[in-house]
């Protein structure tokens, strides 16, 4: 996460590194990338206007809009559609490449049963795969639990041993639910704070007291607290935005910064709701008697909109003649 001025100042400062070595072992190789990052420093001053173009294979870029609600004028968004070369480069392959490149082994192997019915409870599955920071290969352990009084999770963890980068999620082990379920936990107290939360990848995260709204997306899936839960957003907000220019609203970020602060000293009291269009959140009740209702919780069940059906991919889906 960065901005356009971040774009070209971390451009400039990975060509000027060893300049000084590389001006005295290749002196015309030095006197080129000097001429270049001239260009580049003439880009930041706008002495003449130019285009960044970003295109983006895999479609994870994002590029705000000053402008919004507003169409932005001054940047144009092109979606295209992939070439047979670049799904390759992200490792999508049709069946019949797939086939073809084993020699049709792949499609004659028919285990007794499936990868999920083997993840027993007691255990503990490792694949490679490569550390999200530095991109250095890594062991990632998977494991299926049982969230008492809800259902089965896979949970997933990764420890890079190049960088010590540490990450954490949490996956619905079932499908969708039938409704979506939205919960209103109360916070007045260090007592709420100890409630066990299940938030998917889908659940969305609200605190009107703060006007705070927070994508399904943003925090992932994760087994943890009330207080871990405000925790992980708090730690985002301050370690995850970065900016290599100075901020409009950087007052009001710290300002919401020192407000969700008050929030985990237990100074001030906020609504918490978690909104899920999958229905494969939970949030503990701290009532012993199942029967009795617990005060700082509600739990509202709720039939899905065409738009949010349409975004878990629901209105596409083909059952007929399966």
């Amino acid at each position: 996460v960065t901005t356009v001025e971040g774009i070209l100042a971390r451009a400039i400062s990975g060509l000027m590194q060893d300049q000084e070595n590389r001006k005295a072992e290749h002196p015309e190789a030095a006197a080129k990338i000097e001429a270049f990052v001239g260009r580049l420093q003439a880009l930041k001053t706008l002495d003449t206007p130019w285009t960044l173009i970003l295109e983006d294979i895999s479609g994870n870029c994002y590029i705000e809009n000053p402008e919004a609600p507003s169409k932005d004028p001054r940047c144009e968004r092109t979606d295209f559609k992939r070439t047979k070369e670049q799904n390759h480069v992200l490792g999508i392959f049709t069946s019949d490449e797939v086939n073809e490149a084993t020699n049709g082994e792949a499609g004659q192997t028919t285990p007794e049963i499936g990868s999920y019915d083997r993840m027993v409870t007691d255990e503990v599955l490792q694949f490679k795969t490569n550390c999200p920071d530095c991109n250095a290969p890594a062991d990632t352990n998977m494991k299926l639990t049982k969230i008492p009084h809800f259902k089965e999770v896979v949970i997933m963890a990764t420890v890079c041993d190049a960088c010590g980068h540490r990450t954490n999620e949490v996956k619905s082990g079932s499908g969708i639910e039938d409704k979506g379920v939205k919960y209103e936990v109360r916070i007045a107290s260090k007592d709420a704070f100890s409630r066990d939360i299940l938030k998917s990848e889908t659940c969305s995260m609200h605190i009107p007291e703060l006007d705070m709204d927070v994508g399904g997306r943003a925090l992932g899936g994760r087994f943890t607290t009330t207080e871990g839960l405000l925790q992980a957003a708090a730690h985002q907000l301050k370690n995850g935005v970065i900016g290599d220019a100075p901020a409009i609203a950087q007052e009001k970020l710290e300002g919401f910064l020192q407000k969700l602060d008050e929030v985990l000293e237990g100074k001030r009291s906020v609504t918490l709701i978690l909104d899920d269009p999958a229905g494969n959140s939970y949030v503990q009740s701290l009532s012993d008697d199942p029967s009795q209702p617990d005060d700082g919780l509600k739990v509202h069940r709720y039939e899905r909109t065409y738009e949010q059906n349409d975004e878990l991919g629901l209105n596409d889906m083909k059952t007929e003649g399966y």
